[in-house]
């Protein structure tokens, strides 16, 4: 029988939390803010021992899917209890056998704990492990799913169209983050595509405030982990070119990654030591402070040798609105975001010489400083506040959950 409940949203994200995932702090933070009721889904738990403060503000429950030691007994006990009482599993879990046994579990276990606790809609971010799971589990529960789609889990040579193309068609909506990764996904699977909606990462601009880039030093800054698509080796390269002008000036960068030691060993082997520091990673507030003191923040991304790429990188807003100018390659979907001379500097990727022409004309003028980051500034507000931002996406939620609305089912207690 139909049941009248209230909406309570089950987010699935592969691991949480996670500290480079900032964007997805803020969205949970806007929903709880908006009175949303809402339960957090991890396949995985942290491995990180760094994590930013706003995660105290997260009031919804976190339940970790199990992930290890799984057993055949077991998880055939689970299938046999899922099954009891419920005439359509077999036809709702038939999908399940093109997928991986952990993942399967996982949905399993999920689908239970969607009906005990009256989850009514699941929403996953990225397109990979964590949609493979809530579209199972959200099959298996007779409720709905939708997810956002990002960077490496379109791009990366490891996704597999097939999937992909079983997530869009059974989604009940899906979310990107960009046009670029809209027109992507729909020259690539046409019709399984063509609901596809662009809504853009928000910051709570309460927590990035302006500050004009005035009397600030010679520094240009960029943030991120250390990894390919990231550009940082482009950005070491192009330091070197300025350094080689006579310039005087520093480069932080702050982050960590598997590329560390190699970008470490550029910089020695440029006698770059005076000129460029890594730092490793920072919390959030003190990211913002260093980003308020640079004259300047670059952000040199690239596509990576395996296809990876940044869609929308989050650091770029949070330059923009702290009052920071931006330098930028032009791949993905940065010129959404950075108009070239109107709200920062685009260049092209893997070109150290442009990169460096640019950063040399911020770090001289500080009156084009002052003009491209109130622009810039005024282009976040517009598009990238998360108030607004998720309100849309708590729209497509609501459509989703009147379309398949929760069923009353008897189904056994797995033990």
């Amino acid at each position: 029988m139909l049941i009248e409940t209230t909406p309570r949203i089950g987010y699935v994200l592969k691991v949480y939390p996670r500290f480079s995932e900032t964007f997805i702090v803020s969205e949970i933070l806007a929903h709880e803010a908006a009175g949303t009721e809402l339960e957090i889904f991890a396949l995985r738990p942290p491995t990180e021992g760094r994590f930013h403060e706003q995660l105290a503000r997260v009031r919804a429950p976190v339940t970790y899917l199990p992930s290890q030691g799984l057993r055949a007994s077991e998880f055939w006990n689970q299938v046999r209890c899922s099954a009891a009482g419920d005439p359509l599993f077999w036809e709702r879990f038939a999908p399940a056998q093109h997928e991986d046994l952990v993942d399967v579990a996982q949905a399993l276990v999920l689908a239970e704990l969607v009906r005990e606790r009256g989850i009514t809609h699941l929403h996953a971010h990225f397109a990979s492990s964590a949609t493979t799971v809530a579209r199972l589990a959200a099959r298996l529960a007779g409720i709905s799913y939708s997810f956002t789609a990002h960077a490496k889990d379109l791009y990366h040579e490891s996704v597999d169209a097939t999937q992909m193309w079983h997530k869009l068609t059974d989604a009940s909506a899906v979310v990107t983050v960009s046009d670029y990764n809209v027109a992507y996904l729909q020259t690539q699977f046409g019709e399984a595509a063509a609901g596809v909606r662009r809504i853009y990462n928000g910051l709570e601009l309460a927590c990035f405030p302006f500050k004009a880039p005035l009397q600030r030093p010679q520094q240009i800054i960029a943030v991120g982990r250390l990894v390919e698509k990231k550009g940082f080796a482009v950005l070491i390269e192009a330091c070197a070119l300025l350094r080689d002008q006579g310039r005087a000036f520093t480069c932080l960068i702050v982050g960590t990654g598997d590329q560390q030691a190699a970008l470490a060993q550029q910089i020695a082997r440029l006698n770059l030591d005076a000129q460029v520091s890594m730092v490793g990673p920072r919390p959030q507030s003190e990211v913002v402070e260093l980003v308020q003191r640079a004259a300047v923040f670059a952000a040199p991304c690239v596509v990576g040798s395996d296809g990876n790429r940044d869609g929308l990188p989050t650091v770029l807003l949070e330059a923009m609105a702290l009052g920071t100018p931006c330098v930028a390659t032009d791949v993905t979907g940065i010129p959404e975001l950075i108009e070239h001379g109107v709200t920062g500097f685009l260049v092209p990727q893997r070109d150290p010489a442009a990169l460096a022409a640019s950063l040399a004309t911020l770090l001289d003028d500080e009156a084009l400083r002052v003009d491209l980051a109130t622009a810039a500034r005024r282009r976040i507000e517009q598009r990238f506040d998360i108030a607004h931002n998720s309100t849309a996406l708590r729209t497509l939620f609501a459509d989703a959950t009147e379309r398949v609305p929760l069923r009353m089912k008897e189904v056994a207690r797995c033990v």
